[in-house]
């Protein structure tokens, strides 16, 4: 007799890849974003929508940089990966796992026969020396991002995406945002409801899609320390008007040398790159809220024209002003 009783759809293979000295979170965050949308299949009543499983080169267990250990399998065939989901973790050990080949090997093979392939904070750097992001726009952690554009030119590296979609392939920036990727992915496959249920039990937000900047003008001011607080404090009201280098210098009381120098010790950043984050965060802030079209956004947050605007989204998170709004407005 033949049961009338539907099958429940196969799980959906999620593997991710360690290397020692992974950073922990970046392989369990996203592992327990997929745990987490099978509890809420489980209280739906269906049957859960994941297999996830940790991997490794060798298996067995691997120490994170943290100390703590994880349990993994070898490395599985290629051919056993057909439509599954690939997660590439980071973190310091990544430049060992570059000089790895069998490694690389399978990552290109694997990769050919996913559904997709996805990095968390450095694990791009994997997937670029593979091969996998070339022509393709990217993202890493921002600490990484001038190493990452430097060593691989054939690869769009945007500036500070929370994550990217390039085709089959998602890189995302550091650590927390591996858990807004999968977030993403959760949405792909199984819907907005069951994304928001996920986010909800993690008790994160769900409003993090690719698309928003990694961090705040004002977090890296505190970072870097007095200088960097006073000019953030001085250039975020005039985000609008015409600034140089010597108007900076002047507000600050230093040369323009001096400036530039001690805010590069500070932060990293040049006092140009910090008026334009400032700029960016102003013109966000703007396009958030109601009453004003694209073209006065660019004037009041100083790019001045759209075009500009424009340009400066797609290169820094990837997505256009108008697309930015329709998210978070």
């Amino acid at each position: 007799m033949t049961s009338n009783v539907e099958k429940p759809p196969k799980p959906i293979s999620v593997k991710v890849l360690v290397f020692p000295d992974f950073l922990l979170l970046d392989a369990t965050g996203p592992a327990q974003v997929f745990s987490t949308a099978n509890d809420e299949c489980r209280d739906a009543g269906r049957a859960p929508a994941y297999d996830m499983e940790l991997v490794s080169l060798h298996g067995g267990p691997v120490a994170s940089c943290s100390g703590v250990a994880v349990m993994t399998a070898p490395l599985p065939s290629p051919a056993a990966l057909q439509g599954a989901t690939l997660i590439v973790a980071g973190g310091r050990g990544v430049r060992a796992a570059l000089a790895e080949p069998g490694l690389l090997d399978w990552l290109r093979r694997a990769a050919s026969v996913t559904q997709r392939c996805a990095s968390v904070c450095t694990g791009a750097f994997l997937l670029a020396e593979a091969g996998l992001l070339a022509g393709r726009r990217a993202v890493t952690h921002w600490q990484d991002v001038d190493s990452l554009r430097r060593e691989y030119p054939a690869v769009q590296v945007q500036d500070d995406a929370i994550y990217i979609k390039d085709g089959a392939v998602y890189t995302s920036a550091g650590i927390t945002a591996g858990i807004d990727l999968c977030l993403g992915l959760v949405e792909e496959d199984l819907g907005h409801a069951a994304a928001i249920g996920a986010a909800k039990r993690l008790v994160v937000y769900h409003k993090r899609p690719g698309g928003q900047r990694q961090f705040s003008t004002e977090l890296l001011a505190q970072a870097g320390g007095g200088l960097a607080q006073r000019l953030t404090q001085w250039l975020q009201p005039r985000a609008a008007e015409d600034i140089d280098m010597e108007r900076m210098a002047e507000a600050m009381a230093l040369s323009a040398r001096s400036l530039h120098r001690r805010l590069r010790e500070e932060t990293g950043a040049s006092p140009a790159q910090l008026l334009a984050r400032v700029r960016m965060e102003a013109a966000c802030r703007l396009l958030e809220s109601a009453g004003c079209s694209v073209k006065q956004v660019a004037r009041l947050s100083g790019f001045g024209t759209e075009y500009n605007l424009r340009r400066a989204f797609a290169k820094q998170l990837g997505v256009l002003p108008s697309e930015y709004r329709e998210r978070f407005g």
